[in-house]
């Protein structure tokens, strides 16, 4: 793979997480169940610049954020400094797609996901969100992917 190639697909999978976060967003405020998800989807798809996006990676992390929460909110609530119910929406929605990432895609190293995540919160989030959102996933990662964790933490 050429480092264009390489750049060209971070930045797809970038946009799709940029977008999938979007749909989460919505579907968050809207009050939805995952159910109400292809009304959505079909809107976010519509976006400009959307055509950029990584479509698989995308669809992975809107559906499956949205399908699995209940489970995922409860692998990262012990984490929280305050319930799921008083994060803010945009914070939610990265804490969902991250730990979905940490859990469902072990192909990608935990400490990218966690960079991702952190960008979002950068991007789209409070100014702070992205050092809560970084703990949050940290130690997510330090239970769910241990040995990865612990592999980089001594190399």
């Amino acid at each position: 793979m050429t480092e264009a190639s390489r750049q060209a697909g971070r930045s797809a999978r970038r946009r799709a997480r940029e977008v999938a976060l979007q749909g989460v967003y919505e579907w968050l405020l809207k009050g939805a169940d995952a159910g109400e998800m292809g009304e959505i989807d079909a809107h976010m798809q519509d976006d400009e610049g959307f055509a950029e996006a990584d479509l698989a990676h995308y669809k992975a992390l809107l559906y499956g954020a949205a399908r699995d929460a209940a489970a995922l909110r409860e692998r990262f609530a012990p984490f929280l400094d305050r319930p799921v119910a008083e994060l803010s929406p945009v914070e939610h929605g990265i804490l969902l797609i991250g730990a979905y990432e940490l859990l469902n895609h072990v192909e990608i190293p935990y400490k990218v996901v966690i960079n991702e995540a952190v960008e979002l919160a950068k991007s789209f989030g409070g100014t702070d969100g992205f050092k809560f959102v970084n703990g949050v996933l940290d130690k997510l990662a330090a239970e769910v992917r241990t040995a990865e964790v612990q592999a980089g933490r001594r190399g």
